[in-house]
């Protein structure tokens, strides 16, 4: 399945990568997300994200810029930004890009301490990094069955049907 298979009403979580690739533009998949988002601030779509996947796609444009900017190889470069706070204050499109998504249609849901613990034991059963576990908890509580990601892994989790870009 792919985001042209959402259908008009669709509610949708849209994932890290599907952002990160909207603000970071991906040649083969960025225009995909651009076109999710702009159907999302269209209200054809009800798009929903988590404030972790607003941090995680935030840390990801972070260390994107910095290796453009500063010419930083991308292994290590969160240890070399924590160092060099200096050069941290000269980045500006993580900022842009989460004020950009708070201003936007798109309904930040908030991970609250249940949430958190629910997400760590789903993902210790399913076998899943945090993040991904904790995305899943947040669209149980919610009762969100489909997500807006490359990520192969959700295609693991029963009850959710995962939309790849292409």
């Amino acid at each position: 399945m792919n985001f042209a298979n959402l259908a008009a009403g669709d509610a949708v979580f849209v994932d890290a990568n599907t952002l990160t690739y909207h603000f970071e533009p991906h040649a083969r998949w960025g225009p995909a997300c651009t076109q999710l988002l702009q159907q999302i601030e269209l209200q054809q779509l009800i798009g929903y994200t988590s404030s972790h996947v607003v941090g995680e796609v935030s840390h990801r444009l972070m260390t994107i810029e910095a290796h453009k900017l500063l010419r930083w190889q991308i292994a290590g470069i969160g240890n070399r930004l924590r160092a060099n706070p200096t050069e941290v204050r000269k980045l500006g499109l993580f900022r842009t890009a989460v004020e950009k998504l708070v201003q936007s249609k798109l309904q930040i849901l908030m991970v609250t301490p249940a949430l958190l613990a629910a997400g760590v034991a789903l993902g210790q059963q399913l076998g899943l990094l945090t993040n991904d576990a904790l995305i899943a908890a947040v669209m149980q509580a919610h009762g969100l069955t489909k997500i807006a990601s490359s990520d192969t892994d959700f295609d693991r989790i029963p009850g959710i049907t995962r939309y790849a870009p292409q």
